[in-house]
């Protein structure tokens, strides 16, 4: 059963455990068997932690918290966690930042004639709900939205 639903995609060993303990394995049995896929490579924590950053900052744009919270959900612990995040550099957040808000800008042609407060709010709303703290989606925002007006 582990082997199948790893086939599909990498789990944490917590996602794994729930499933077999949803199946009815005694605990003694579930933690038997991940401790074996632990030791074959099959089972780690750390590089699904690693791989899934990658995956969610590339396609979604996420960053810090919502990272975060996002691998405690798959059980994930602490450690981990904070070495997954550890490595986003700040460059890489600045620019996929941009990205985002290009991307959004680009959906707007009259973005530029109506780049109000309420247009940086909801850009830096945009932002922050994907894990950017306020100075740099703000900072990003208005460097964005001024290379636009200029170009």
């Amino acid at each position: 059963m582990c082997l199948r639903l790893l086939t599909v995609r990498a789990r944490s060993r917590a996602e794994l455990d729930r499933k077999l303990a949803e199946k009815g394995f005694e605990e003694e049995v579930r933690a038997e068997e991940l401790d074996r896929l632990t030791a074959t490579g099959l089972l780690n924590d750390q590089q699904f932690a690693q791989d899934w950053v990658l995956q969610q900052h590339n396609r979604s744009g996420k960053v810090g918290a919502a990272l975060a919270h996002g691998l405690r959900a798959h059980g994930v612990g602490e450690e981990d966690v904070r070495a997954a995040l550890d490595q986003l550099d700040s460059e890489q957040r600045e620019e996929r930042a941009r990205e985002l808000v290009r991307r959004k800008l680009g959906r707007s042609p009259d973005a530029v004639e109506a780049a109000d407060q309420r247009l940086v709010g909801r850009l830096v709303g945009m932002l922050a709900r994907r894990g950017y703290d306020g100075g740099l989606a703000l900072r990003v925002v208005r460097s964005e939205l001024s290379a636009l007006s200029a170009g």
